[in-house]
């Protein structure tokens, strides 16, 4: 079999291998997010944007299945790569792909359906924004279903240790999506509706790269549509490893949902300024998410191979270089916010509040650095639930300290960036206590 494997060598080689790619890709997605918030706000202006932005929690919300269940079925991939059966990495990758692409129809269909009631009554967005971001959420749920594919093909591809693929199919997108906004947004005019089109557009075109460069580089992955097959229990196998995954990911989102309405009730100014600093945010957790997809493909070959004793090697190694990174990315956040929070033609006192909602975080995310990767350990081990626990218990405690304190003389608007540093702290002592205790190594089989 072609790809790349981590069962021998140095670890923390591999882990940044891996990872640069994972991150690099991370970084170019992130980016032309960023340049479809600064083109809206700049040219349909600061309703447009808050529009846009208060979308994010429901669209991560969708697309949380689509990365829980194509990271579970890659890890099934990842295990079985490492024990050197090509049979049942075939198998596996086309149950994958098929349940995907299913989900990722019935899940289009679902996000236009439940739109409006969910934005009105559940994320209580204003009457003034409404409209907009029932218009940009409905376009954007058109093109889940490429989601979806590119995900399970990005999964598939990490799961042999082809990180950098990745990096190739977001280049693609991101310069597309750049072009598209720039025509329908600053162009044609077209406001919320046009970045909601370049953005299907553009992960249309990365989803076909995706399946042209399997196609082409991995023999072992040549499917044509009648050569995919679906099977029960490989399927199950995706779901019983990517249910907690997504669970995980899903928590997040309701958590970040609720924030979002205790933002809203601060009104469109704040709503806009939280936009633009959830946008940094992401930034500055890039490093953490990056090692946490490498040490699930790590501990998921090593795993395979029956090396139980690289993992913990792997997994300190891999923190550390998390911390390290996280550190450099923060350090620059925080110099540069007023030029930053500039670029996205906020008004005065929308501007202030995104400068401290970024300063503030970029302290508060070394303390997430510092345990996220370790998901990547219990979710290559088939102990996933382990990191969905961690995440409930973080997003509750953050939503809990929000609502509890958003009234008060203490924080008062201040709790909507500040709440990170109770539900950071929160995670990082279930984590480690979990991963100390050792218990994500029991009853490792391949399935």
């Amino acid at each position: 079999m072609t790809g790349i494997s981590m069962t021998s060598g140095a670890p923390w080689k591999h882990a940044l291998r891996f990872a640069l790619p994972v991150l690099a890709g991370s970084l170019l997605q992130q980016l032309y997010n960023t340049v479809d918030t600064i083109i809206v706000g700049n040219f349909s202006g600061e309703a447009a944007l808050s529009a846009v932005g208060t979308t994010g929690s429901f669209t991560f919300l969708f697309l949380a299945l689509a990365l829980g269940f194509s990271a579970g079925n890659g890890v099934a991939v990842a295990q079985h790569y490492g024990a050197g059966d090509e049979r049942q990495v075939r198998a596996n990758a086309s149950t994958g792909i098929v349940f995907l692409l299913a989900l990722g129809v019935f899940v289009s269909a679902a996000g236009i359906a439940v739109s409006r009631p969910a934005f009105r009554h559940f994320v209580a967005v204003p009457d003034e924004i409404l409209a907009d971001t029932l218009l940009y959420f409905r376009i954007f749920s058109l093109g889940l279903v490429f989601q979806f594919g590119y995900n399970i093909f990005s999964s598939i591809l990490r799961a042999v240790g082809d990180s950098a693929a990745t990096l190739y199919f977001l280049l693609i997108a991101s310069v597309l999506n750049i072009a598209l906004d720039l025509l329908f947004v600053a162009g044609f005019r077209w406001g919320v509706a046009g970045a909601a089109t370049a953005t299907d557009i553009a992960q249309a075109v990365s989803f076909a790269a995706a399946y042209l460069y399997m196609w082409k580089k991995y023999p072992l992955f040549r499917f044509r549509p009648r050569d995919l097959s679906f099977s029960l229990p490989l399927a199950r196998r995706t779901v019983v490893l990517g249910l907690p995954i997504s669970l995980q990911l899903v928590i997040v989102s309701f958590g970040l949902t609720f924030i979002q309405r205790a933002v809203n009730g601060f009104g469109r100014v704040m709503t806009a300024a939280f936009t633009v600093g959830k946008v940094m945010e992401m930034y500055m957790n890039l490093p953490c998410n990056a090692f946490q997809t490498t040490l699930a493909t790590y501990t998921g070959q090593n795993v395979g191979a029956g090396r139980i004793d690289r993992v913990r090697l792997g997994a300190r190694q891999t923190v550390a270089m998390s911390v390290g990174m996280t550190l450099c990315i923060s350090a620059l956040v925080w110099a540069f916010a007023p030029g930053i929070v500039s670029l996205f033609g906020l008004g005065s006192a929308a501007a202030e509040y995104g400068r401290a909602y970024v300063r503030t975080i970029a302290i508060i995310n070394i303390v997430l650095a510092m345990y996220i990767p370790l998901f990547g350990v219990f979710q290559g081990t088939g102990h996933g639930f382990a990191a969905t626990l961690t995440a409930t218990c973080a997003l509750a405690t953050r939503v809990i300290v929000t609502y509890a304190l958003k009234d008060g003389a203490m924080f008062g608007h201040t709790i909507v960036w500040w709440n990170g540093l109770f539900g950071f702290g929160a995670g990082f002592c279930v984590t480690w206590g979990y991963y100390l205790s050792g218990r994500w190594k029991r009853g490792i089989a391949v399935k």
